[in-house]
């Protein structure tokens, strides 16, 4: 047999098709081409528009997108929204029997005190907007927007510590290897912008020099067992927003297109061969760069923003990496369509010198808050958009560590903590749950809100059935909020 009949011999085995192959090249060949025919080309709405998932719930949503400021590090109740003024009346008496009483956890950073001082807000509070929620004084401009808001003082989780907590928050679960919020709301959603990321992350820098910073990392915005495509993607605040997303010195438009069409043909092979979904990820993700390399140049080009807008942000807006200018920049990704935007802040934990921290952190996020909320408003965007700013717990209402008037910190508390969401048909002006006199347990049980209420809470306004939204993976129906129940907050929505 000469080289010719062998190569022939070759070839008709590789036409020849197994059963198995049989099926795995229909499945993958004619499901890629389905899938193809939908991403990314296939625009899908949020509201009465079918959803990208066959079979999903899909019923008119009042968000098409969403908005996420994570305060990393656990903000303190006391200092913000949950108004205690009788604890100056308790001020440094020990808590400790009440600890024990209580059966508490704590950590290990408080666990070995002799004693456990009543630490009083060291700042006043007010009220504001038509229900009277009170403000401390640390969020003036907050304050001006509380007809726009829903505090929610209710929150609580089971995480003691901030790995885990951020997980849970972000991810629906505290072990690791789980999708991301934004990634859920991109794999049911789909997309409202094919030249733009569905899920995009930015980070804001914080001021405060004696802040204590949590570490994070992409496990709060990877896609895990979803597409990769639905992670999140940051954009950096310094440089080329996107690393590499500029072509190469002598390669022009012309050139790199025939270059992504040369693998994508490679790559469409390799798909009908071996049926890896990760291939079919890969092309998107090429075919998302070559766009982004037009749309991201245009987007991150403030030079058309009034000077109106700079006010409204604040003097911080026109400093690249600042809450201001990140929290700008998440009204100009959802005027562009993307669905979900995630800006993280850290140095919220106040374990030690919190009187000076709280007030930088305060300061940090205070007026870009406010401007967006505004922003929002005046361009008829907060009526279809949802804003949630939070952190993963609360904290304590004895002191960590000796109580002075300038150096006192509060440790972790799941038990109870705030937060407040606006927009997509909130109910703004009001105050949704209470705590007892300590801020240690919820005394309103009807209006306990859960992690993953807050979850289902999302995805309702987004026009999905939480129970429906789910992932099979290992032989597993993987969802948001996990398996335990869950509950939309309906009380605090139109």
């Amino acid at each position: 047999m000469n080289y010719t009949d062998i190569l022939k011999a070759a070839e008709l085995q590789n036409s020849a098709l197994t059963r198995r192959q049989f099926f795995r090249q229909n499945a993958m060949g004619l499901g890629s081409v389905a899938l193809a025919s939908m991403l990314p080309d296939r625009l899908e709405g949020a509201g009465g528009g079918e959803s990208p998932i066959p079979g999903l719930a899909h019923f008119p949503a009042k968000a098409k997108r969403v908005i996420y400021i994570s305060l990393i590090g656990a903000p303190s109740q006391f200092e913000t929204f949950d108004y205690k003024p009788d604890l100056h009346k308790e001020a440094h008496k020990d808590m400790k029997q009440f600890l024990v009483d209580s059966g508490v956890r704590l950590t290990t950073m408080t666990s070995k005190q002799s004693k456990f001082p009543v630490a009083p807000s060291f700042v006043d509070f007010k009220q504001y907007g038509e229900g009277g929620t009170w403000i401390s004084d640390l969020l003036p401009y907050t304050a001006k927007m509380a007809n726009d808001i829903c505090v929610i003082k209710s929150m609580y989780t089971e995480a003691i510590n901030h790995e885990p907590a951020n997980q849970l928050i972000y991810t629906g679960s505290m072990q690791g290897g789980k999708a991301s919020m934004g990634s859920w709301l991109s794999y049911g959603l789909g997309t409202l912008n094919k030249d733009l990321p569905t899920f995009c992350v930015l980070h804001a820098q914080h001021t405060s020099p004696t802040a204590n910073v949590q570490a994070i990392s992409n496990r709060l915005w990877n896609s895990a067992y979803l597409p990769g495509h639905h992670s999140g993607v940051n954009l950096r605040s310094s440089g080329d927003p996107v690393l590499y997303l500029k072509d190469a010195p002598g390669v022009d438009r012309a050139m790199r297109r025939d270059m992504l069409d040369g693998l994508s043909g490679l790559n469409q092979k390799m798909l009908e061969e071996v049926g890896d979904p990760e291939i079919q990820t890969r092309m998107q993700q090429y075919e998302m760069a070559y766009r982004m390399q037009m749309s991201v140049p245009e987007l991150t080009d403030m030079s058309q923003e009034t000077e109106a807008t700079y006010s409204l942000y604040g003097d911080d807006a026109k400093k690249p990496g600042s809450f201001a200018s990140c929290a700008l920049m998440a009204r100009r990704l959802a005027e562009r369509g993307v669905r979900f935007t995630q800006i993280f802040h850290r140095g919220w934990d106040v374990h030690g010198n919190l009187p000076k921290d709280m007030k930088s952190q305060c300061k940090d996020i205070d007026q870009g808050c406010y401007g967006l909320i505004q922003d929002l408003k005046q361009r008829g965007m907060l009526d279809d958009t949802l804003v949630v700013c939070g952190g993963e717990f609360g904290r304590t209402v004895y002191s960590q560590g000796r109580l002075t008037k300038t150096t006192y910190g509060r440790d972790h508390h799941p038990k109870a903590f705030s937060l407040w969401v606006a927009g997509a048909g909130v109910k703004g002006g009001m105050t949704y749950g209470d705590t007892d006199k300590y801020s240690f347990n919820i005394t309103t049980p009807k209006e306990k809100v859960h992690v993953r209420d807050l979850h289902a809470t999302i995805l309702e306004r987004c026009g999905i059935d939480y129970h429906q939204l789910k992932f099979s993976y290992q032989g597993l129906e993987q969802k948001l909020t996990g398996v335990e129940e869950a509950k939309v907050v309906t009380d605090i929505l139109d």
